[in-house]
C-alpha cells in the first residue's frame, strides 16, 4: 500500500489515552489511500511508532464496493519492509515487478519483502465481492535483511486452531507450539483471534515481547479498557498471558515482536537508516531505476512526493529523535 501522507510519523491523533504503565490507547486517524479508499492509521503515531518490528499498521473497511471502483493503488516503491496483507472481506488483486499477479481472498495471507528494492499495484478487481474490509501491515526488516533480493509470497493455508473462548489464526511467528509459514527475519507474531464464546479468553504470551491489540470486528475489554474499531491498545512488554472479553463474533488482530531497536527513517514508501538512503531511494524511483515495472498494470507509476525542507531523521521506538 502506498503512503499518501509524507511523514505520518509526525502526526499526532487527539486523544491518546495512556492506561496504566504497561499499555497507550493509540486511536487512528483516517488517511485517503490510492483514489477511493480511506484507511485509519495506527502506526507510526508520535506516542507509539513500533510494536516489535511492525512499523505500520493500517485498517480498512468495512465498505461497500458494489458499485464503486474499491482499491485502486497504482505502481509505487518500497524499499526496507515486508507488506503484509490480511483480509476479512472482499478481494484485492497483487501485480509486482517480479512479475507476480496473485489475488487475495479471505483466510490468505500475501508477504511482499521488498529487500533493496520492488514496485507493486493493490486494485479491486472487476467481478468483486460487494464488502472490501482489512488490515496491510509493514514490517521493518533488519540490517541483515533489508539490501537483499526481492520476494513474494502467497500463503492459502494457515495454522488455524481453537483456544478456549479463541479461534486463532496465525498469520506471522508462532504462539501455542503454532508455527506459520510466513518467512520473518525478526522474532514476531501476527494473529487473527475471533472471540466464539460470552466468557473470558485467554491466550499465552512471551514475556520478552511487546504487543498491541487491534479491534477490527466488535469491541472487546482488555485489562478493564474498552477496545473499538479505529483505535489500538499497545500492551507493552513483560505479559505471560491475554486476558480478553468480548461478544462473540468480535475479531481482534494481535501483534507482537521482540523490541525492534535499530534505528528508523521512515518517509512515503521507504524505510531506510538515513536521510541519504531516503533521498537516493526517491530518485531512483524517480529515474526508473532500482525497482523494476509493474508491467501487468494499467496505470503509469506514483510520482514520489517532494521532499521535506528539513533533513529526515531517525526516530525511536516511542517516539521523538534519535541523534
Amino acid at each position: 500500500m502506498e503512503r499518501t501522507e509524507s511523514l505520518p510519523a509526525e502526526t499526532r491523533p487527539p486523544g491518546v489515552a495512556t492506561v496504566d504503565p504497561g499499555s497507550v490507547l493509540l486511536p487512528g486517524h483516517d488517511v485517503p489511500l490510492g483514489r477511493y479508499t480511506t484507511v485509519r492509521r495506527l502506526l507510526p503515531q508520535r506516542a507509539r511508532r513500533l510494536v516489535g518490528a511492525w512499523c505500520f499498521v493500517d485498517h480498512f473497511g468495512p465498505d461497500d464496493v458494489a458499485v464503486r471502483p474499491g482499491m485502486e493503488v497504482p505502481p509505487h516503491p518500497h524499499t526496507g519492509l515486508q507488506t503484509v496483507t490480511w483480509l476479512l472481506d472482499g478481494e484485492i488483486v497483487h501485480r509486482d515487478s517480479l512479475g507476480n499477479v496473485q489475488p487475495i481472498r479471505p483466510g490468505q495471507l500475501n508477504v511482499m519483502t521488498s529487500g533493496h528494492g520492488i514496485a507493486h499495484s493493490e486494485r479491486s478487481p472487476a467481478d468483486r465481492p460487494p464488502l472490501m474490509h482489512g488490515v496491510q501491515l509493514w514490517v521493518a526488516l533488519p540490517d541483515s535483511a533489508r539490501s537483499g533480493p526481492a520476494d513474494f509470497a502467497h500463503h492459502a493455508d494457515l495454522p488455524r486452531w481453537r483456544d478456549g473462548e479463541l479461534d486463532v489464526t496465525l498469520l506471522v511467528g508462532e504462539i501455542d507450539g503454532e508455527r506459520s509459514p510466513a518467512r520473518a527475519y525478526t522474532p514476531l507474531l501476527g494473529a487473527q483471534l475471533e472471540v466464539t464464546g460470552p466468557g473470558p479468553a485467554a491466550l499465552p504470551l512471551r514475556r520478552d515481547f511487546e504487543y498491541a491489540l487491534l479491534a477490527v470486528d466488535g469491541s472487546a475489554e482488555v485489562d478493564g479498557v474498552p477496545l473499538t474499531p479505529g483505535a489500538l491498545l499497545w500492551l507493552g512488554t513483560g505479559r505471560t498471558s491475554l486476558a480478553v472479553r468480548a461478544e462473540p463474533g468480535t475479531r481482534l488482530m494481535l501483534l507482537g515482536g521482540t523490541p525492534f531497536e535499530e534505528p528508523l527513517v521512515m518517509w512515503w514508501n521507504f524505510v531506510g537508516r538515513s536521510h541519504e538512503e531516503i533521498v537516493a531511494a526517491r530518485e531512483d524511483w524517480m529515474a526508473g531505476r532500482r525497482f523494476g515495472v509493474v508491467a501487468a498494470d494499467p496505470d503509469p507509476p506514483l510520482p514520489a512526493p517532494a521532499l521535506p525542507t528539513t533533513r529526515l531523521k531517525a526516530r525511536d521506538r516511542a517516539g521523538g529523535f534519535q541523534d
